[in-house]
């Protein structure tokens, strides 16, 4: 330990995340603390503990049933709030019993929910829970409904994200920036102030896209997008969404990037007679080149176009996906006229798994120590906010 360096007690805290992919319920154990250096208070985080459970194929359906209005849907929203809650608390009780770790132990479970209408411009967002009786079946505290308290402040609820990031991964030698790919993609840009907002689809198009055709839940590696070629007045006329132009801050999700957006295109004539490998290989480049463009649009409104990203740092499901890593080294190439490393964030020590849960876990402690866990230059709130709910255990 560094002489004058005073580390205090570590607590636990769990996070559970599901994302816009719903390819599984992802349960971090983060240790959470602090160190006095000199005078001042750094926090110390240090990932204890990771587990991952698929989720049930029937609930999966169920929650993808709720992405749009559908009939009875608040009967079926809060039945499949309680079967969600449910595998959520199961699953956070096995990651515990899989690693020997006592409820007692845990302060706190931060659960996000699962996100199915995101309108933060009317005013709300809705995430999917029961709090109550994940707090009932683990015997452990909950933080929920992370969103409505920055939403009320007049933010967009998201991304949340970036304060994690900075927590993390900030560096004094370089500037770096984090992309987290997920079903929708979002960036963090470290610094001060930290900045992040989202760059549109990440992985749910070609997600939706490869089951259509191939039955698969997900695109390994990129391979199928590798066999076909990119379509560039395809690429061009969904970049052409006004999403993509509007200024920050700014958030999204399936509401937007839909099954329906991206058969609005297609069904287009000019459109009509693509191969599916072309449209997948399209996707692929629709999610890389709105981040390089991200990226550009920082560089040259930040500090004056003084500041420029010296590597990109990726989290989230696409940080396995090898052929969207080296699509997004070729964008900013051609965009920024120079190469920026892409890298996945386990050169760091963090799997690219883990992050997304262990946020919530970091943003769970905020919320239970009283401190705010929005950032207002993220999100647009007028300020700093405690964020969640607590439900006692």
């Amino acid at each position: 330990m560094v002489a004058g360096t005073v580390s205090e007690k570590k607590r636990y805290f769990a996070g559970v995340m599901t994302g816009t992919s719903l390819d599984g319920i992802d349960v971090a154990i983060v240790e959470i603390g602090s160190q006095v250096t000199l005078g001042h208070v750094r926090p110390a985080l240090e990932l204890a503990h990771f587990f991952s459970r698929p989720m049930d194929r029937s609930l999966v359906d169920a929650l993808m049933s709720l992405q749009s209005p559908s009939e009875n849907e608040l009967h079926r929203a809060a039945l499949i709030a309680n079967s969600f809650s449910d595998s959520i608390a199961r699953t956070v009780l096995e990651a515990l019993t899989s690693h020997g770790i006592s409820r007692r132990a845990i302060d706190a479970i931060g659960v996000h929910g699962q996100t199915v209408r995101h309108q933060p411009q009317l005013g709300y967002s809705i995430q999917l829970n029961s709090p109550a009786r994940i707090a009932e079946i683990t015997g452990i505290t909950v933080v929920s409904d992370f969103r409505s308290r920055d939403i009320a402040a007049g933010g967009q609820g998201a991304p949340l994200v970036p304060a994690f990031h900075q927590a993390i991964f900030q560096s004094e030698s370089e500037h770096r920036a984090v992309i987290n790919i997920g079903g929708i993609a979002n960036i963090s840009w470290l610094g001060q102030p930290t900045l992040g907002y989202d760059t549109g689809p990440g992985n749910l198009l070609l997600d939706y896209w490869i089951r259509r055709h191939q039955g698969h839940d997900y695109d390994n590696n990129g391979l199928w997008a590798s066999t076909g070629n990119l379509h560039t007045p395809l690429l061009h006329a969904m970049l052409s969404d006004p999403f993509f132009s509007v200024e920050p801050p700014r958030s999204t999700g399936r509401d937007l990037f839909s099954e329906n957006w991206l058969n609005t295109f297609l069904s287009q004539a000019r459109f009509a007679n693509l191969q599916a490998h072309d449209v997948q290989a399209t996707l692929l480049h629709l999610t890389a080149r709105s981040i390089a463009l991200e990226i550009q649009r920082l560089e040259r409104s930040v500090d004056g176009g003084k500041r420029q990203c010296d590597r990109l740092l990726v989290c989230g499901g696409g940080a396995r996906n090898g052929h969207l890593l080296e699509a997004i080294g070729h964008e900013l190439a051609a965009i920024l006229e120079r190469a920026i490393p892409v890298e996945s964030t386990k050169v760091l020590g963090w799997d690219p798994q883990v992050i997304e849960a262990a946020a919530f876990a970091w943003l769970a402690s905020r919320t239970i120590d009283g401190l705010a866990g929005n950032t207002p230059s993220v999100t647009g709130a007028i300020g700093e906010r405690i964020l969640g709910t607590i439900t006692p255990a």
